[in-house]
């Protein structure tokens, strides 16, 4: 979608500074939409004001990345007001689009001296966890926690953004971060997700309804998200039994499933696909202190797994 504005030979230097904001671009506006293919939108709307100005207008802009990240967020302000709409007419639980490694859908290069605003899937900002909290937040407050908690921003600067005073900008930052820490859990070391998470895989590939009981926590939840496309339970799942029970129903109606583990939202996850390797979910965790499973998001919609399909075999020179 986004090769048409790729720089071209002979471009004025502000046209190419202001392309190589891509990725910055990318990472805000899917913090804000909590969808992929929204986030792409939004960019694709930026730069379509960047080109509408005319060569002067561009030239006495000083800083092109904070123009076009202040331009993103108004833009993905407004989006957040008509996502909102459509989904209380989402058939059954909606969740926010699963990313993979950041490489697939980004323009990180492994520098470990990022700022803010090339964290992509470095940190738990772009966390699943944090993406459910952010979707109960009001459309302001979730720009300014994002603009000031994650890329630096001023108070003043957000308010610019969302037409409010820098005080309410405070105030609505302040809101947001009380949701944040009020669903927020204690930590729990890498090593000890890893490993619940693989316990879950291999329980659930063997149809061992035991070992999924054992390694969900007593008040663990699940969700599953189908979109009214593929089948997806429209309630939120409770309890270690009906969790696992759901799983291995899927195991039993398609029992050529093959699961492997995968860097969703940053942390280990699962994606199950069929013997053609066509993804049919993707599954990431939240794990307790004690290594057990209290959280589990599985979306299945497949117009949210784009990023996660095989990719095309190379065309053959004559066929």
């Amino acid at each position: 979608m986004m090769s048409e504005i790729a720089p071209r030979p002979g471009e004025p230097p502000e046209i190419g500074d202001a392309i190589r904001e891509r990725s910055v671009l990318l990472g805000l506006s899917y913090r804000l939409l909590g969808s992929l293919a929204d986030a792409e939108d939004a960019v694709q709307e930026t730069y379509i004001r960047w080109y509408r100005l005319s060569d002067e207008a561009r030239r006495s802009i000083a800083h092109p990345r904070a123009w076009l990240i202040k331009t993103a967020s108004r833009v993905g302000l407004d989006m957040l007001g008509s996502a909102r709409a459509r989904r209380e007419q989402y058939v059954g639980e909606w969740l926010p689009e699963p990313v993979p490694a950041a490489n697939r859908w980004s323009s990180q290069d492994g520098s470990t001296t990022l700022d803010p605003a090339e964290r992509v899937t470095l940190d738990d900002s772009v966390s699943m966890a944090l993406l459910i909290v952010l979707e109960s937040m009001t459309p302001a407050e979730r720009v300014a926690f994002i603009l000031h908690d994650v890329f630096r921003y001023t108070f003043g600067e957000i308010a610019e953004i969302v037409g409010r005073s820098p005080a309410a900008c405070r105030q609505l930052a302040s809101s947001a971060r009380r949701r944040v820490r009020e669903q927020q859990r204690t930590p729990v070391p890498r090593a000890e997700h890893v490993a619940a998470v693989q316990s879950f895989k291999v329980a659930w590939q063997t149809g061992d309804l035991a070992g999924l009981i054992e390694v969900l926590d007593p008040d663990a939840t699940a969700i599953t998200d189908g979109g009214g496309l593929v089948s997806a339970s429209l309630e939120p799942l409770h309890r270690p039994e009906a969790i696992a029970t759901f799983f291995l129903g899927v195991l039993e109606r398609q029992p050529d499933v093959v699961i492997r583990e995968e860097v969703v939202n940053g942390e280990l996850g699962l994606v199950a696909a069929d013997s053609r390797d066509l993804t049919l979910a993707v599954v990431s965790f939240v794990t307790t202190e004690d290594g057990r499973i209290s959280r589990v998001w599985a979306v299945r919609n497949p117009r949210k797994l784009d990023r996660w399909r095989p990719p095309s075999p190379p065309s053959v020179p004559g066929r």
